[in-house]
């Protein structure tokens, strides 16, 4: 029956100097909501699942069908600073095939980003590239990747950071510790990132 399947939300706080609130779908790495409050992040997330997975399938890829709009949290946890929140999710390894579909949804989130700063031209928030290009340098270290290059301009340093830290996942392979929560980030801050630069393009 519609509306009776449970599906699970994560929770993370203190994004943004405290102003942020994420949620993220459980069963679809890398889809999330942002708002100031728990309940607009977490109410979101019907609309915003049906969204990320129509994007998943206009771009080729299989995705799931959900039953019911039954979205409830079942972890939280706090950014600290610069470091983002883990949940106990981010600690089961995907599957090879599941790793292989991951690594192509971050390089659809990463054709958005680019496809967004070609419509911005320089009106791009630098702030917001910034934030992304040291994210992904961050998770990289914790990958045990090696440090990118940082050049002059901050649209060359995300390219630069975002090679590292694709590097970084394809050399640690779908065992490694820490690889879900890296794709998690990755493809939900950039697709944040995406809607951010188009806001601004308006």
């Amino acid at each position: 029956m519609a509306g009776t399947m449970p599906h699970a939300i994560f929770v993370e706080t203190g994004l943004d100097d405290g102003t942020t609130v994420a949620a993220y779908a459980a069963e679809l790495p890398g889809c999330a909501s942002f708002a100031s409050t728990d309940e607009v992040a977490t109410g979101e997330m019907p609309r915003r699942v049906g969204r990320f997975v129509k994007w998943l399938r206009d771009a080729g890829e299989e995705a799931p069908t959900f039953v019911g709009d039954n979205w409830y949290e079942v972890e939280r946890a706090a950014a600290t600073g610069a470091t983002r929140a883990a949940f106990s999710l981010d600690e089961l390894p995907p599957s090879p095939e599941e790793y292989a579909r991951y690594l192509r949804w971050l390089e659809l989130a990463r054709e958005e980003v680019a496809d967004a700063l070609d419509a911005v031209g320089d009106r791009a928030p630098m702030d917001g590239i910034e934030a992304i290009a040291q994210q992904d340098r961050q998770l990289t270290a914790e990958l045990g990747g090696s440090e990118p290059p940082s050049p002059g301009g901050a649209i060359d340093r995300l390219y630069a950071a975002r090679d590292g830290l694709t590097a970084a996942l394809e050399a640690a392979g779908a065992s490694a510790d820490g690889v879900r929560r890296a794709i998690r980030l990755a493809i939900a801050d950039d697709l944040r990132l995406a809607d951010r630069l188009r806001g601004a393009a308006r």
